[in-house]
């Protein structure tokens, strides 16, 4: 596929009427191609896997969140990256065991490292959470800037989107969602 690529992008090159042996754009399509690969790492990944690892807890009846928690991905309509910070949060079953505090920036990633719409991730992570763990809600907030809007079109420097995904009782009690969006904001 890199080969592919590689050419792609040479021919790219070519067609707007730039030199693909100029020393400096000489290995550009095989630094795309590897870019690229990074970049949609995530469609190699299983956020299953992440989310497998548990550890007993004497008592998990409160929220775990995390916050802060800084990406990169790529529109999937422009493939233009678009940056941001997420809180990922979750309210584990009574007893039930927990994951480490890396796994929940892990599993940003998996879905990050997409070709992606924010909407879409914001949404993917509390599925894998629900999915993957025993919870009574998840929540994902993500606030990001996106190149195709700071860039390009608009080009608003600084404009951000924010998403939520909140489901069980993050989405049926207001007090724990405005909770969960008060930790998001740094309150």
């Amino acid at each position: 596929m890199t080969t592919d690529l590689a050419a792609g992008i040479r021919s790219w090159l070519t067609h707007r009427g730039l030199d693909p042996d100029d020393p400096n754009l000489a290995d550009t399509p095989e630094r795309v191609g590897r870019a690229w690969a990074e970049l949609t790492a995530g469609y190699d990944q299983d956020p299953a896997v992440v989310l497998e690892r548990t550890f007993p807890v004497e008592r998990s009846d409160g929220m775990i969140a995390v916050t802060g928690v800084p990406f990169t991905s790529c529109c999937a309509h422009h493939l233009m990256p678009f940056t941001g910070t997420a809180t990922i949060a979750y309210l584990p079953v009574a007893g039930a065991p927990v994951v480490g505090l890396s796994k929940l920036p892990r599993l940003l990633d998996i879905y990050a490292h997409r070709l992606q719409v924010q909407e879409q991730l914001t949404h993917q992570v509390t599925d894998a959470l629900d999915t993957y763990l025993k919870t009574e809600g998840s929540a994902c907030l993500v606030r990001a800037e996106h190149g195709c809007m700071t860039q390009r079109g608009v080009r608003k420097p600084g404009a951000t989107m924010l998403t939520t995904s909140v489901t069980g009782r993050f989405a049926t009690e207001p007090e724990l969602r405005a909770h969960v969006l008060a930790v998001h904001q740094g309150g």
